[in-house]
Parts: structure tokens; sequence; C-alpha cells
């Protein structure tokens, strides 16, 4: 599809100013998009369990916290912005019951319903709003008057105002301000999948604990190793993050630049794009949503086993000591 960009111009506040607007869930992506939407000018109430810090939290925020089945009865607008995992069955249990007609359900990850584990009714409105960046991030940004870019996707648009709609959600939590792109449910889950194993959480790590597991082997301090291969890493991403690869290669020495130039490839070859293709493949015909969603069933065995396992590590150990020495990183950054 072609590339469509949005932005506060495009927005049609009144839409919105009509309807109540139900978050469900207050956690990072919820107090942040709920606040914003808040402050925003529309009507807003939030669900979360009593009891947890989250609900605490919204409370301090001025929200005055209901159950989901509360919240999904009274809004027009429903968001859901609980754990992958959960909102299956909390969707089934407290909100599909109170989907009427010109209602309108939001997601901020397409997986339960590009993955059918959501089958909303026809007769309402299912679209996508997800900001490019954590709930801090979009937070500060708004309170700054600034925004962080968004994604927009529509799947169902059982009124003729699902575009609208989300697209003036979007510029409600801020990211009319930045640029709002228009994806699909089916596009926007599977690079997000994609990208989280192969490059953002997966392969990085790994590299990391290859690179630092190579070095002590040969008989380097675990400390030294531990800088070179993990704690300067923020220095490269941030130079990504601000200018692309060119920027970071243009910041670093030479020395890094021709050395990362000639060498990553070696690193970093077809072999391994063979492998992240059969990765891809594995998002796009459901193998890995089968996985998962078993896993959870099953009470998260493999991922239990495996978190016990990366506490052990010795870059692990290394690091927590090290990073004791940083009193910059013991800094609360969150709103």
């Amino acid at each position: 599809m072609a590339l469509k960009i949005y932005y506060d111009r495009d927005s049609k506040p009144e839409l919105l100013k009509e309807r109540t607007i139900a978050i469900i869930g207050y956690g990072s992506q919820g107090h942040a998009q709920a606040q914003n939407l808040r402050d925003s000018g529309y009507k807003v109430i939030v669900a979360e369990l009593e009891g947890t810090q989250n609900y605490e939290l919204a409370v301090k925020h001025g929200f005055k916290p209901v159950s989901a089945e509360e919240a999904a009865k009274e809004a027009d607008i429903i968001q859901l912005l609980v754990p992958d995992d959960v909102q299956k069955k909390l969707y089934y249990s407290s909100i599909e019951k109170h989907m009427k007609k010109g209602k309108a359900l939001v997601f901020s990850h397409g997986f339960n319903i590009h993955y059918n584990q959501i089958v909303p009714g026809k007769d309402i409105d299912v679209y996508m709003v997800a900001p490019k960046g954590p709930g801090h991030l979009v937070r500060r940004t708004f309170v700054k008057g600034e925004g962080v870019p968004a994604l927009v996707a529509i799947y169902q648009d059982a009124t003729g105002k699902a575009k609208e709609l989300a697209i003036t959600h979007a510029c409600g939590i801020g990211a009319g301000r930045a640029g709002i792109i228009e994806t699909t449910f089916k596009e926007e889950t599977e690079t997000d999948l994609f990208g989280e194993q192969v490059v953002l959480c997966g392969g990085v790590t790994e590299l990391i604990k290859a690179g630092f597991e190579v070095l002590v082997e040969a008989g380097y301090q675990p400390e030294i190793a531990y800088f070179e291969c993990l704690n300067e890493l923020k220095l490269i991403v941030d130079l990504l993050y601000e200018g692309g690869i060119s920027m970071m290669y243009y910041s670093v020495s030479d020395t890094a630049e021709y050395g990362g130039m000639t060498r990553g490839p070696m690193v970093i070859g077809e072999d391994v794009k063979k492998r992240m293709r059969e990765i891809l493949r594995a998002v796009q015909d459901g193998t890995f949503a089968r996985e998962w969603i078993m896993e959870n069933q099953a009470g998260r065995p493999v991922l239990k086993a495996l978190r016990e396992k990366h506490k052990e590590l010795l870059i692990e150990k290394v690091g927590e000591k090290l990073r004791s020495m940083m009193s910059w990183l013991k800094e609360d950054k969150n709103e």
C-alpha cells in the first residue's frame, strides 16, 4: 500500500467529543494514552484491577478506576491495553457482551485480531492506534507539546467513520504532532513480531552474549568485555536513533567505521538472513502465534525456564556489579 501520513490537521475532534473512551489496563501504554486523551479534552474512563500498583497509579493521576465490564458497558470506544495473552479471556468474559452496534474496539497491537483470538461482531468498528514508543515517552513528549509517531489501521469499518476515529484518536495522544502512518493489522503484527525476534530483542541480545562470551573465553576480563559488548551499545543506538546508520558511522572513529563495514557482514551474512526468513515465515503462517498461545495455556514452562537461565549468565552478574557503580542509572526516568 502507498505510504499515507496524517497530522493534527486531519483530526476531527467532534467525533471523539461525542463519545466516552475506556482504557482497559493502566500499564505502560494505558497510563500514557489515558492521560493524553483526557488532556486533549476527551472523556476517558479507566479499567484496572483494584489493589494493584496500576490501580493506585490511576487514582493518583485523577481517575476513578472501574472494572473492565463496567467500563465496556459505559463507554462507546473500548481500547484494550492489557497484555496480549490476557486480551482474549478478558474480552469474552467481560467486554463482548457490551459491544453494541456502533461502538468501537481499539488495539495498540494487532496480535489477537490478526491471529483470530478475538473475533469481533460485524456491527462494530475495529481499529488500531499504535504509538512507536514506550508509554513514558508518549506521555513525556505530549506534556512538552510534542508527540511520538503512531500507526493506525482499520480492521472493520461498520460505521463508515472508523478511519476518521482512528486518526482523531491518534491525534488525541499526540501522534498528530509527529506523524501518523496508515498500515494494516497484518503488516503491523507481522513486522512487529519479526523485529522483536530477529533484531530488537532476540538478535541484539544474542549478539551481545556471543561477543561477551568470545572475549571471556579468550582470557579477557569479564568487566572489560561487558563494557565493550553491552555498555557502549547505548552510545551506538543513540546515534542510530538520532541520524540513522550514516550518522553513526560518521560519528565513530575511522577505525571503527572501517572495522564495522568490513567485519560486520562476516558476522551477519547470508546464512543469518536465511534463518531470518525462516523466522518470518513462522510469523506469517501463524506457527509462532500457535506456539506462544500453547505456551501460555501450559503455564509458560519454557519462558520460566529461560528466565531462570538468563539470571545465571555471567554477563548479567558482571553487569549488575558494574551498574551499581553508575549512579545516574538509578534516576527514575518514568513519568
